[in-house]
């Protein structure tokens, strides 16, 4: 039987680096991977015309996604995970307090629906009282699912977030990533907060995952299963190797999974649909609060059939 050949894209990072590499691989396919730079191009690419094969996606894309019928289905396969207290900055001695945000504007990097954006504001939602309909939330972006309508306090930013945070016309930023001194967390010690977050709820939350077209998971029984197991074993490789300390200039994204496991003692990127079904269901709560899904789905659903019992 030919070699399937899968175009492919997810961003080069620990989880996935033996598979990019080529020292792991699926058993009954190749993974071509094609760089896209920014990453969230590749999401808009496949979103609206399922460019690739097989691609990294953003978890509320992808919920948002298929809620409007996309013909791609996930493998519970987890590539990125964070804390998203950091996510929220205001101007650098602005006093802004959470309870500040109220009747305000805060800008929101892209669009309503990127999921560090629904969780930073579930956070500011259940551990500080923040109202998010008394917010207006100001768009840098569209988004990637064009069939999506935002709830009506989501309009345009009308500008650079970062000018429109200095000058003022936002009360706080969410995922922009701001750097320098006029900039500061809007929440204090919010890696820690983060860290307090984990022990209390039990879970890393989730923020991209993998999707792989339906036509060829219709076409090729075994393909998740396959494709699964690979991704599992390169994560698993790249677990080893950061608890054992051999990974080489450590990022910031290393450095927090080292966190996340030796706080838990457990695997900090569990693969499958079972080890995550908690943050799973948390993040649809949040994507229903937030007006970005109508209805609850079945977490099952959402995952590819053949990898529902599966976990690595």
């Amino acid at each position: 039987m030919p070699e399937m050949h899968l175009r492919t894209v997810t961003r080069s990072q620990g989880a996935n680096l033996a598979l990019k590499e080529g020292t792991i691989a699926p058993a009954r396919a190749r993974l071509d991977f094609v760089e896209v730079s920014p990453l969230v191009q590749a999401f808009r690419r496949m979103v609206r015309g399922l460019e690739f094969d097989v691609c990294e996606l953003s978890v509320t894309t992808y919920l948002a996604a298929k809620a409007h019928g996309a013909r791609f289905t996930a493998l519970p396969v987890f590539l990125v995970r964070g804390f998203h207290h950091q996510a929220i900055q205001v101007a650098a001695g602005s006093g802004v307090r959470p309870e500040d945000l109220a009747g305000r504007r805060v800008g929101v990097s892209r669009g309503y629906t990127v999921t560090t954006g629904v969780w930073a504001r579930g956070v500011l939602a259940d551990e500080y009282g923040v109202d998010l309909d008394a917010v207006v939330w100001a768009l840098s972006g569209d988004e990637h699912v064009a069939e999506f309508v935002p709830p009506p306090n989501v309009e345009p930013a009308g500008g650079d977030l970062g000018e429109l945070l200095g000058a003022g016309e936002l009360a706080a930023v969410i995922g922009a990533d701001l750097r320098g001194p006029a900039v500061e967390p809007l929440i204090q010690d919010a890696f820690e907060a983060g860290v307090r977050a984990l022990r209390r709820d039990g879970f890393h939350p989730v923020n991209h995952l993998v999707v792989v077209r339906d036509e060829l998971l219709d076409a090729h029984p075994g393909l998740a299963e396959d494709l699964f197991v690979a991704f599992a074993r390169a994560k698993t490789e790249y677990v080893d190797a950061l608890r054992a300390g051999r990974v080489a200039e450590p990022t910031a994204a290393d450095r927090t999974n080292a966190r996340v496991a030796e706080v838990t003692g457990r695997d900090p990127l569990p693969y499958g649909v079972e080890p995550n079904r908690a943050v799973l269901e948390k993040l649809i709560d949040h994507a229903l609060a937030q007006r970005i899904l109508d209805t609850r789905p079945d977490v099952d659903t959402l995952f590819a059939k053949g990898t529902h019992e599966l976990v690595g």
